[in-house]
């Protein structure tokens, strides 16, 4: 029997993260070849839902009925597109030792029976709720998917335990609840499961930032006067899909005046001689998502803008430094520096500046570093966790700002860096 054909048997070794750490990670090209060992899909696969069997067998839930299509690509490895992240329209459910379940948007249910040949194909079934509330609950559809995922649990011998809700639209909790399921927190199950990447997973995320090394140097090449924020935004936008990537999710360009406080978008302003700009690309490659910071200046520097540069890499340096198995985030956050030393009046108003948080399917997994959160619920690091680790530092001049990023995958003895373009010191474009 294949077992890439019946994802509900699965094997011990299927839990294997099969990590090979001899060498530098590598970031294979992204075609599948012959003569090259690269991303084994059908093994990324079982891992994942593995690894989330096991996490389900940890709590004292018996049922995992997913909204979040993070989680949904995880469980069933389906996924129809970047429009469908903000629907909630589609749902999976993992129940006692079943094959997942896939509820989706009509007919990508038949399109799954046809083409995702490890999923049963009498559980992709074509199905919607509420489409955030635009089919209304009065229509009964929340209704009719309560009771047939009811009905789905009884039948898996899962009757009574609870059950863990990742997200649904309010409606839909209470039409759960009305069939007598009892919903409990189930995002918290799934980031566990997420936390540690395997090998197939780690490749994915160093091929994805390998995309990003060279819209850097596009962008190196590109930033001069005449040339606007949102020039680069579409210049790195259209590089990034002719490269492969699935979903530029979005790219920060910041610079001048409007680098001190960081406001987390980008303009139609153009940049000037003399400008400290930095930029963060966020895209994926097969689902797996980059963030990654860098830091230029146009044309020249001042000291002001080198010294907030220097401080930036000194504090993420440390960081990085920091980061091995069996640390604990509270160890890397005090390593940053205060809110109240950078000028803001709490932790929460500085929150995402001095910052580090798990990188996967998602944008931000667990765990996060942050001295808001870290200081008081501290977790351990562990082989296999991958990390965006982030610092700011605002210029002595009142305007400019340095931010960098780095993206890590914690090793069995420390970390290894996948965001290599250069950033030791302030990069000046097109030096004068």
């Amino acid at each position: 029997m294949n077992r890439a054909l019946t994802p509900n048997v699965l094997q011990p070794q299927d839990l294997d993260p099969n990590w090979r750490w001899e060498g530098r990670l590598p970031a294979w090209g992204h075609t599948s070849v012959d003569f090259e060992r690269r991303v084994d899909h059908d093994r990324l696969r079982r891992y994942r839902l593995s690894r989330t069997r096991e996490a389900l067998k940890a709590s004292d839930c018996g049922t995992l009925l997913l909204f979040d299509v993070n989680n949904i690509r995880y469980v069933s490895a389906t996924k129809i597109g970047e429009w469908e992240r903000d629907k909630m329209c589609r749902f999976c459910l993992l129940t006692g030792d079943d094959a997942p379940y896939v509820w989706d948007f009509g007919s990508a249910a038949v399109h799954h029976r046809k083409y995702a040949d490890w999923l049963v194909p009498d559980h992709c079934r074509a199905g919607v709720v509420g489409m955030r509330g635009t089919i209304p609950p009065s229509f009964g559809l929340m209704k009719k998917y309560a009771e047939e995922i009811a009905g789905l649990i009884e039948d898996a011998g899962m009757k009574g335990m609870p059950v863990g809700v990742d997200y649904a639209e309010t409606a839909m909790f209470h039409a759960l609840q009305e069939v007598g399921i009892n919903v409990v927190d189930g995002q918290q199950i799934m980031l566990s499961a997420r936390e540690i990447k395997n090998w197939d997973e780690i490749q994915l995320l160093t091929q994805a930032a390998s995309m990003v090394d060279g819209v850097y140097h596009m962008i190196y090449e590109e930033l001069k006067p005449g040339i606007r924020e949102n020039d680069i935004v579409a210049m790195s936008t259209k590089m990034l899909y002719e490269m492969g990537s699935d979903d530029v999710e979005a790219i920060n360009a910041i610079s001048g005046e409007r680098c001190n406080p960081h406001p987390h978008n980008f303009t139609d302003r153009y940049f000037r001689p003399g400008d400290q700009a930095f930029f963060d690309i966020l895209q994926s490659y097969q689902g797996y998502r980059t963030c990654y910071y860098r830091t230029f200046n146009i044309g020249r520097s001042t000291p002001a803008q080198v010294d907030a540069y220097v401080k930036a890499r000194e504090w993420l340096d440390a960081a990085i430094g920091a980061i091995k198995p069996g640390v604990t985030t509270d160890q890397v956050a005090k390593l940053w520096p205060t809110a109240e030393s950078l000028g803001f009046p709490n932790e929460l108003a500085a929150f995402g500046l001095q910052f580090g948080h798990g990188l996967g399917l998602a944008l931000h997994e667990r765990p996060i570093i942050s001295r808001a959160v870290s200081l008081e619920n501290p977790m351990e690091i562990q082989t296999g966790m991958v990390f965006a680790l982030e610092t700011y530092c605002p210029a002595a001049d009142g305007y400019s700002a340095a931010r960098i990023e780095e993206e890590v995958v914690v090793t069995d003895t420390g970390c290894e860096v996948i965001s290599l373009f250069p950033a030791e010191e302030l990069p000046i474009a097109n030096r004068y």
